[in-house]
């Protein structure tokens, strides 16, 4: 069907948002049914993550913090939501414009979803039905909005039926000068009654008359009633099938089966938290951090949904007995507490990135030996439900610390957005080469083999975190009144413990700050200057940490790639 295009701008935008709404919708239900991964609108996210060059995702780090996914998510539905009220508008012009922009989007939904890690031909069955569900939305929304004119009240066009307009009568002047000649000539002031293309205007009833336009043979008429239903029923339907789909994607189920874990006692529970591990100050971090404010940095624009009695954890590679756990296997095994501090490599110098808890689980070495690491394995390639990978050395898992598959982290099962079922945990390292939420494989091979997601993207293979401090208060750029000031912190050196921690003012001398307990070497440290006497003016404030093997962490600059960044953390302060 094809028309003049004198439909009103808006309405064949919305006609273009309203399909693409009811793609999106049915493509979720899909989705929700088979495997969520699979929804296009994330496969395409996932694939804009994977091919964006790394300064470019440092910046979307740095810039949006934990919402990078959001921001990212956003962006895509705000380009589909543009180019769809394009495609409405070609539609009403030619609906093969419309139904070929619509499966252009098909296109790319399927090459983004085909790339995804174990991708298959079913896979593409969301994608394929939102399109299609695009196309019958958009075909039935035009038809409603463009509708025969003879058809819409109010509008009555005589193509065959109506007899030709009467001719005016020649004025009285006229009449006088007419010759003998059989013709008469009417002047060309008189009045136009009709079409000059030969088809004559309709003859409207009633106040407000809708355009008229001609769609191939027949003339047409824009119909805001039939629109404005059918694009309200559209929206009802994409709506309950989204709804349908999000229901159906395990969520409920998994935060419901997360309920009813009942976590096991560890062998050896630890003992309670030193006095004077919590300086309880206000303003600085807490010793523990709670769940709800633990950072979360990951590539996972969806939460995968893993239901703990599906879940399983494959070892194999250069191993002597390939092992398959499940979950109740592992909640059988011998319970393993511990204090953890997990760091992110993307944590700017006095960064947010980085927070502690004490986690439940069982000790990742055990079940290695287990499975019987081979003679010339050096690396872990574990992988998430979602596809992601991580390189982690063998050696630091199997050297004695706390390296665990963890199922619970402070008194709880862990949520869902930090790895439920099972994460690792490895102190030590950072945790793009060691932190795996949602495990499912363990892959023990050689780093001259096999790469974790970031190596090839410009990262370190090894990743040990580096020693670093940062002050919490006074934050930069505060004002506070003059006299005693505390300034306050946090340090952390995993595996290695901080021995020390030291503060200078406007690059006076260093002044050793008191340090609160620490349980383990695997922490972050608490410490405190609180005798600085601050005069009014403005302030440059800085701090170090010296670890337990006597290095002091650089001056040194140096940016998050490719293996931390460095440098003193340095706050400005005003004094009133």
């Amino acid at each position: 069907m094809q028309s003049n295009g004198r439909m009103p701008s808006w309405a064949a935008a919305l006609i273009g948002l309203v399909s693409g709404v009811v793609a999106v919708g049915f493509s979720l239900l899909v989705a929700g049914l088979m495997n969520p991964s699979t929804f296009p609108v994330v496969a395409v996210g996932d694939s804009a993550v994977d091919l964006s060059p790394a300064p470019l995702k440092e910046w979307a780090i740095r810039t949006f913090g934990e919402s990078d996914k959001v921001v990212l998510v956003g962006g895509i539905l705000v380009v589909m939501a543009v180019l769809a009220a394009l495609l409405g508008m070609a539609a009403v012009r030619d609906l093969r414009y419309g139904m070929a922009g619509l499966a252009a989007f098909g296109l790319l939904g399927v090459a983004a979803v085909l790339t995804r890690p174990g991708a298959g031909v079913t896979d593409l069955l969301p994608t394929l039905l939102g399109v299609g569900a695009g196309v019958f939305a958009l075909r039935r929304l035009v038809r409603r909005a463009l509708v025969p004119a003879d058809e819409l009240p109010g509008v009555h066009h005589t193509l065959r039926e109506s007899p030709p307009a009467p001719r005016p009568e020649p004025s009285p002047a006229l009449r006088a000068t007419a010759t003998a000649s059989t013709t008469e000539t009417l002047p060309e002031t008189l009045p136009d009654t009709g079409d000059r293309s030969g088809v004559p205007t309709p003859q409207v009833t009633g106040a407000a008359v809708p355009p008229v336009m001609r769609a191939g043979d027949d003339l047409r008429a824009f119909d805001r009633r039939g629109l404005l239903t059918g694009a309200l029923g559209g929206v009802a339907v994409a709506g309950v099938a989204g709804v349908t789909g999000h229901l159906f994607s395990g969520r409920a189920n998994v935060t419901a089966a997360r309920r009813g874990v009942t976590l096991p006692r560890p062998a050896t529970p630890l003992a309670p938290l030193p006095a004077g591990t919590d300086l309880r100050i206000r303003g600085l971090a807490p010793f523990v951090t709670p769940n709800d404010d633990f950072y979360r940095v990951d590539t996972a624009l969806v939460v995968p949904q893993v239901d703990p009695r599906d879940w399983t954890l494959t070892i194999h590679g250069m191993v002597d007995r390939p092992v398959e756990l499940t979950f109740a296997d592992l909640m059988k095994r011998t319970v393993t507490e511990a204090d953890v501090t997990l760091c992110c490599v993307s944590n700017e110098v006095g960064g947010p990135y980085i927070g502690n808890a004490r986690w439940l689980g069982v000790s990742l070495a055990g079940v290695l030996r287990d499975a019987g690491v081979q003679k010339g394995a050096d690396m872990l390639l574990s992988t998430s439900a979602d596809g992601w990978t991580a390189g982690t050395p063998a050696d630091v898992v199997m050297d004695g610390r706390d390296s665990l598959l963890a199922f619970a982290m402070n008194g709880e099962a862990l949520p869902v957005d930090h790895g439920f079922p099972v994460r690792q945990v490895v102190p030590g390292l950072y945790g793009y080469v060691s932190a795996t939420k949602w495990v499912t494989e363990i892959k023990v091979t050689r780093f001259d083999r096999d790469e974790g997601y970031w190596t090839p993207r410009g990262w370190s293979a090894r990743g040990p975190i580096k020693t670093q401090s940062r002050i919490d208060l006074p934050a930069s750029g505060s004002s506070v009144p003059a006299g005693r000031t505390p300034v306050a912190g946090v340090a952390w050196a995993q595996h290695k413990g901080i021995d020390a921690v030291e503060v200078r003012v406007d690059g006076g001398p260093w002044r050793q700050a008191r340090l609160a307990e620490a349980p383990t070497a695997d922490t972050w440290r608490q410490w405190v200057l609180d005798d600085w006497d601050a005069t009014p003016g403005s302030h440059t404030v800085e701090v170090r940490a010296t670890d337990a093997t006597g290095y002091t962490q650089t001056a040194e600059q140096a940016p998050i790639t490719p293996d931390g960044a460095t440098g003193w953390h340095t706050v400005r302060v005003e004094v009133t």
